[in-house]
């Protein structure tokens, strides 16, 4: 590895970020802290693009811009290996297949129901358990290996289980920050450089102005042209940028936009959101379900495209928009220092998701912990790609649910 923390050859083609990220966007189920791990798996463990500490900070980075955090994080992975196609390439790779299944599911083309599925979707479930646990302890050896940031990341998980939503991670990662710049400067030599994103620094006013200007215009557009399709987007692209945490922190703002003024009943809503954690990649691809069931906007395939496109769009303008300012600022001891301390809380933030998701799969029962246990085991010891772990889950868990 280069002292960037990217490989020595740092650059790739697009089509190998699309090749990877399609395979990810296939077979990374569990939410989006669970796709951090799968996305750790895939690019920094197997393939080497980058270093675990690279890695951190491109987490700790999308843990402070409003937007889907594990979808930005994979387009800035797509950025920094293959430039602005690789970034393209890794959103559609990633995003398509479970935009794709929940436009489906919204026609009513098919269901995740029955004893077979439901028990499918709980051993995909342990799956992401032990792919998170597997995450967490390759980042704890790398980003929290001394006594100071081994302490942050404690002082992160009591922060984001005490605290709610996404007021407790961006509690952890200021006091990460803090703890950074107080007691964890790193000795001249000692500390990686930052990634270097090729962005422009007029690329990227350009995205923070255009950014600006579709939250205060499309409002004011909706209300001039009386558009329902214009009134869609504007409701999909103020939930994605506005929302700190992404994930689940999404909902409420689509429940209030959606919901409240009765485009989409309560019923509908549950549905898409449940469908959503049923299927692979990112909890934002609810809009590809709700876009096309709404009685706002084109309704179908046009609306589910209108809504996708709509609630991602601020979280990548953001990406964009804050690269080439971290390409001057990054390498700054102070920031550097604040990094190092904030990657001490991106694991606490992870530990903290791990027994979340510990509580609502039920893996501490005998036969799902075994499962998990197996599922871990061929992550840590055996080093199989995550696509075959979550094969193996999967399987396991119609065992489970057979039995």
């Amino acid at each position: 590895m280069s002292s960037t923390g990217v490989a020595p050859g740092r650059r790739g083609p697009a089509g190998e970020v699309a090749r990877v990220f399609g395979v990810l966007g296939l077979t990374s189920f569990g939410g989006p802290v669970a796709h951090l791990g799968f996305f750790r798996s895939a690019v920094v463990e197997r393939r080497g693009w980058l270093t675990d500490r690279a890695y951190g900070d491109l987490v700790a980075l999308a843990q402070f811009l409003p937007g889907p955090a594990s979808s930005q994080v994979g387009f800035a992975l797509g950025l920094v290996r293959a430039g602005p196609l690789g970034a393209l390439a890794a959103f559609v790779a990633f995003t398509l297949p479970s935009a794709l299944l929940l436009f489906f599911l919204a026609v009513e083309v098919g269901r995740v129901d029955g004893p077979i599925g439901r028990a499918l979707v709980a051993g995909l479930g342990i799956g992401a358990v032990a792919v998170v646990a597997h995450a967490v302890t390759g980042l704890a050896r790398s980003l929290a290996p001394d006594a100071v940031r081994a302490s942050v990341a404690v002082i992160a998980v009591a922060l984001t289980l005490g605290l709610p939503g996404a007021v407790g991670q961006l509690s952890a990662i200021a006091v990460g920050v803090l703890t950074g710049l107080a007691f964890s400067r790193p000795a001249p030599g000692s500390d990686h450089e930052p990634l270097r994103f090729p962005v422009r620094r007029r690329t990227g006013v350009t995205c923070l102005a255009v950014f600006a200007a579709l939250l205060v215009g499309l409002p004011a557009l909706a209300r001039i042209t009386g558009s329902e399709a214009v009134a869609l987007v504007d409701v999909f692209y103020r939930a994605g940028a506005l929302v700190l945490g992404g994930g689940h922190v999404v909902l409420p703002l689509l429940h209030t936009g959606l919901v409240e003024p009765g485009w989409v009943s309560d019923e509908v809503f549950l549905t898409g959101y449940s469908l959503a954690q049923a299927v692979p990649g990112p909890l934002f691809t609810v809009a590809s379900y709700l876009g096309a069931v709404a009685d706002l906007g084109p309704g179908g395939a046009p609306g589910s495209l209108l809504a996708t496109l709509a609630i991602f769009t601020p979280g990548f303008l953001l990406v964009i928009g804050v690269a080439p300012f971290w390409n001057s600022i990054g390498s700054h001891v102070g920031v550097r220092a604040g990094m190092r301390g904030a990657n001490a809380a991106v694991v606490g933030l992870l530990v903290a998701a791990l027994l979340d998701l510990v509580g609502t799969t039920g893996v501490l029962d005998p036969g799902p912990f075994c499962l998990a246990l197996v599922c871990f085991g061929l992550l840590q010891a055996w080093r199989a790609p995550a696509w075959a772990v979550v094969a193996v889950a999967a399987l396991g868990g119609i065992v489970l649910g057979l039995a």
